[in-house]
Order: structure tokens, then C-alpha cells, then sequence
């Protein structure tokens, strides 16, 4: 039998090198003898990103934005994520829960281990020996990490999740989501109190091996106070928060800087490789990530309903176009705006399948560390960036956007509209901060002294004064995803709790009228004025969770039947 032991949390597959030094030390990794706190830290913070982050199968990271990315259309591709497709046999699907519950799969170690169980680890051991900032960091961590599954996934194992050591609990059961939660403000609560002990003996800290903050206890319990915000921001719906999150506005002790954000940070390197996972797609032997659409056409200005004619100072630091405006693609295209070349979701066109790996559109400098777009139009390879844009997990502008929907809603006081202003501003520094890192060769210019970024955000607060309440809404979820491209599971989140941004619907006939999308008429050059409408399906509703992964339920006897993604929402979602 296949046996799945839960012991990882927060991340897909966990750094090769770092992970495979920690087995070869250990003659069993289930029974860890103890190593080294400033070993098990890096692994964990980095396998975390994984498991949230895009896929490259080349550094063993299948991450949840890989199929989150496509159902909250920002990406498109012709895989299974398509017409919301994937199911509990998906490789991300499972190469993302094993990655985060197990360290053994079929009887066999792994080259891997888990976040979860590096996490355990740390606190465990680090309680013991009064080190408690590592405590404190770990305890955040795994906080995050379960209410990011829970988020995604609904119920998850949780109280018996890995404890086959310290209580011979091979198969978990899966804890009810909504009592779950709970426990991770509690969890929040006790890191911060860790964080902040002032009589710990603390005889070991963290420094560059924390890869996120470096060792500042100030900024992670920023973050423990910005994600407790998130979370009572999340369960606004079903109970009433005001109490609690007027208390964490006033206490003034959140995420309040763009280098304070919760971002994991990526590096330069190739061997070994700590780029970016999205970064692969430039060096790819074949390209898969398409630009969607209809993101593109709401960042233009394109889409009639919202931000139009207001196009969006963000689009060249966002994609990258291999073609120029006139060129000939390598083969025919389904979706060009001149040197724009896409595939569109649900497309039952045929021009959909053919390859374009040297037209196509392909992520930009802002989300996975590629180029920016100087007009040049060059082929991308590996060279053609560094890859060294972070995950963002929480940044300053989120917090600032999760202000804004909470005046908005009423549940703080305060003028929602500057707090809108205030993020988009942050969110045109943001797009600088990573342009810092990624540390291109290529000059890119700055963003938020462009006076672009301001008539874009002047028109913006014009369009938001006009609109009723739900409109007003809408503007600040959309823009919150825009903000926060290159890591989705907070956009699937915020779409099912809200009901925004709009998302592109085939079987919306004021979207697709007659099932078919209509590209730029004059967007091909092939075909001026005539560029063809896309036939376009979809057969399933919208799924509301992620389907179990079916590596666990095929051996778990404690594991609920698969469910039905599209009737099975999560407890906070009252849509």
C-alpha cells in the first residue's frame, strides 16, 4: 500500500539541495534525530513558496497558482485548468498535496520533505531550547499555510496531521474548515508572544537563513498582525469581526512598508536554480502560459464595463511581446492584438493548438522576473531575464486594499476611496521595489513618478465616485487583483467571498455573444479589420474549492469521499 505520511505544511516540494542535505543526515526522516534550526528554516519558507507559487517540474515545485492563475483569468492555457477542468488526479493538484502533507509516498522516501514537518521540527525543538524567534517565525508560517488550503481546499487535515512520530497517527483525519480557523488566530497570537519574549534565552536567531525577513522579529509580527487582518477580513460574512479588526487598525502594528511585505524572495541563479518557478517559462522547450485575454483587455482599457479607456500604466512591466505590432506569427493566431498573441478560455477555435512559442506573449518583469517591454520584441530564453522576482504572499498594498473593502463594507471607519487611492499608489511602488530585485539588465523605468500612474489612478477614482456601492466594490477587488499577479490563491479567495473581479463567462452572452469572443478586429495584421471571433464553451460551473488530491484519498482511510468542486464552497463563503 501507498502510504502518505503527513508531515510537511506550507509548501510543494522543498528546496532539492537544502531537503536532500536533511535526509542524509537523519537515518530515518520520519524520526528525525535533531539538526540545526537555521537548516530547516530556509527549507521551509522556500517550500512554502512552492506550494503556492507557479510549477517548474524541473526544481520538483507544482505550486496552487498554477491552476488558481487560470481560474481567476490572469493566465490561460490549453490544459486541464481550462474550463475549469482539473480534478483530484491533476499533477499540481497532487504534487502540490504531497509536497505539503507527505514525506513518503508509495513506502519509499522521498528526496523531499515537507513544510509541515520542517515546521513541527522548529517549534518543537526550538521550544526546547528557548529559541523562541525561530518558534515564533515557524508558528506564523504554519498559520498562513493552513488558512491557505483551507482557503483553497475547505476541510483539511490539521489536528492529526503530522504526528505519526509523537503519536502514530498514520492517516489524519480532516478537520472541519470552519474549525480551523479558529485555531490560526490562536496560532497568530502565540508566535507574536513568542516573537516578542524578551526572556528567552533565544541562544540561536535567525539571520540570512531566513530568507524572507532576515531575522526581523518587527516585520514578521507585522505580518502575523497583517495576516490575522486578511483572515477576520475573509470571515467578515459569517461572523462579526469589528471588534477584532478595529483593535488590529488601532494597534497600528501591520504591514506599513513595500519592504516589509510577506514576500518570498527569488535569486539569479541556475545551478542551483533559485529563480522564479513562472520563470521557466522562458527557457522552456515548450511554452504553456498564455496571457489571458481578458486581463489584458481590462488593463487596455478595452472592456466596456470597467476601466475604460483608462489603460493601465502596468501592461509593459506586466507581459512581455515576442512579436512586433506588424510581424508574422510562426503560425496561425486565435487572439492578436498586433504584438500581443494569446489563446482565449474555453476556446474551441481552430487555430488554438498551434505552437507559438516564439510569438506568444509571455509573463513580463513584475510577476515572474522577466523582461520588461521596451518594444523590443525579442525571443526570450533564459537570458532574456534573471528570475528573481519574489512570491507575494502579503504585501503593503494588500493590506491597504483590504482597508479599503473593509471601510467599503462598513465594518471600520474611514474614507474607502482614499484608502484606494493610497493602494494603488503602493501598488505602482510595488512594481518598482521588484523591478529592484530582479535587477535587470535592460533599463526599465519607474512607475509610480510616471505621470501615467497618476491619470490612471485620477480616472480610476472618478470611475469609483460614480458607481453605486457595489460597484465601488468591485473596483477595489478588481484592482487588488490586478496588484497582485503571479500569486492567485488570495484572488480565488477574494472572487468567492465577493463575487469580484468579473470573470470571463462563455455562456455570457453580453461576453460572448452567440458563444463566440470577439479579439480586436484590427488587432492581426494578417487579417486587418477581419480578425475572426473565437468559438468559446464552457461545461462546468465554477468551482467553489479545489478537489481533494487523489493520492491521499486513494490510501487515507480517514480522507471524506472526492468531492464536487462546484457545490462544495468553504465555510466563510456565503455567496
Amino acid at each position: 500500500m501507498r502510504k502518505l505520511v503527513y508531515s510537511s505544511l506550507v509548501m510543494l516540494v522543498i528546496m532539492t539541495g537544502c531537503t536532500k542535505s536533511f535526509l542524509d543526515i537523519n537515518t530515518d526522516p520520519n524520526h528525525p534525530t535533531k539538526t540545526s534550526l537555521n537548516r530547516l528554516l530556509p527549507a521551509a519558507e522556500q517550500g512554502m513558496a512552492y506550494a503556492l507559487g507557479f510549477t517548474n517540474d524541473n526544481r520538483g515545485a507544482r505550486g496552487l497558482t498554477e491552476v488558481l492563475s487560470v481560474y481567476m483569468h490572469q493566465v490561460t492555457v490549453r490544459e486541464d485548468q481550462d474550463q475549469y477542468g482539473v480534478t483530484g488526479s491533476n499533477t499540481n493538484i497532487n504534487g502540490a498535496w504531497n509536497g505539503i502533507y507527505s514525506s513518503a509516498v508509495g513506502g519509499a522516501v522521498t528526496d523531499y520533505l515537507g513544510c509541515l514537518q520542517n515546521i513541527d521540527v522548529i517549534i518543537t525543538q526550538g521550544t526546547e531550547e528557548g529559541n523562541k524567534i525561530y518558534t515564533g517565525i515557524a508558528k506564523v508560517m504554519k498559520a498562513y499555510a493552513i488558512s491557505q488550503l483551507v482557503d483553497a481546499f475547505g476541510s483539511v487535515p490539521f489536528s492529526e496531521a503530522n504526528k505519526l512520530a509523537s503519536e502514530d497517527i498514520r492517516y489524519p483525519k480532516y478537520d472541519k474548515d470552519s474549525e480551523i480557523y479558529p485555531q490560526l488566530f490562536t496560532l497568530l497570537d502565540e508566535a507574536i508572544a513568542d516573537l516578542t519574549d524578551a526572556s528567552a534565552p533565544n541562544t540561536a536567531v535567525p539571520e540570512d537563513d531566513d530568507i524572507i525577513y532576515k531575522g526581523s522579529t518587527e516585520n514578521w509580527v507585522k505580518a502575523a498582525n497583517s495576516i490575522k487582518l486578511k483572515l477576520y477580513n475573509q470571515v467578515r460574512l459569517v461572523q462579526n469581526v469589528s471588534a477584532e479588526v478595529n483593535a488590529l487598525i488601532a494597534g497600528g502594528n501591520l504591514i506599513s512598508a513595500t519592504n516589509e511585505g510577506f514576500m518570498m524572495p527569488y535569486g539569479k541563479g541556475s545551478t542551483p536554480d533559485d529563480r522564479n518557478p513562472g520563470f521557466s517559462e522562458y527557457y522552456a522547450g515548450q511554452k504553456t502560459h498564455y496571457q489571458s485575454p481578458w486581463f489584458y483587455e481590462i488593463l487596455k482599457g478595452y472592456n466596456p464595463k470597467i476601466f475604460t479607456g483608462n489603460p493601465d500604466p502596468r501592461v509593459p512591466y506586466y507581459f512581455y511581446r515576442q512579436l512586433k505590432p506588424t510581424e508574422s506569427a510562426e503560425n496561425k493566431t486565435e487572439y492578436r492584438d498586433g504584438g500581443f498573441v494569446s489563446i482565449v478560455f474555453g476556446s474551441v477555435g481552430p487555430n488554438r493548438d498551434w505552437s507559438q512559442d516564439k510569438s506568444m506573449t509571455v509573463f513580463g518583469i513584475y510577476p515572474v522576473g522577466g523582461r520588461y517591454d521596451d518594444g523590443g520584441a525579442e525571443k526570450v530564453d533564459a537570458s532574456s531575464g534573471t528570475g528573481a522576482a519574489p512570491y507575494k504572499m502579503l504585501t503593503y498594498a494588500d493590506v491597504l486594499y483590504i482597508e479599503a473593502e473593509l471601510m467599503q463594507a462598513g465594518v471600520i471607519s474611514g474614507d474607502a476611496k482614499a484608502k484606494l487611492s493610497d493602494a494603488m499608489d503602493e501598488s505602482f511602488k510595488q512594481v518598482d521595489y521588484v523591478v529592484g530585485l530582479v535587477g535587470p539588465s535592460q533599463s526599465v523605468p519607474p512607475l509610480s513618478s510616471d505621470p501615467a500612474a497618476t491619470t490612471y489612478r485620477d480616472k480610476v477614482l472618478t470611475e469609483y465616485d460614480a458607481k453605486p456601492a457595489a460597484g465601488k466594490l468591485e473596483i477595489i477587488m478588481t484592482e487588488k487583483w490586478i496588484n497582485s499577479f503571479g500569486s492567485s490563491v488570495d484572488q480565488y479567495t477574494d472572487y468567492r467571498r465577493t463575487g469580484y473581479p468579473v470573470l470571463f463567462n462563455p455562456k455570457d452572452a453580453t461576453q460572448a455573444p452567440g458563444g463566440k469572443f470577439q479579439p480586436p478586429v484590427n488587432g492581426d495584421p494578417a487579417n486587418p479589420g477581419a480578425q475572426a471571433a473565437v468559438q468559446v464553451q464552457l461545461s462546468r460551473s465554477y468551482p467553489l474549492s479545489l478537489p481533494y488530491a487523489n493520492d491521499d484519498l486513494n490510501v487515507n482511510p480517514n480522507a471524506p469521499a472526492q468531492k464536487q468542486p462546484a457545490s462544495s464552497p468553504v465555510f466563510w463563503d456565503k455567496n
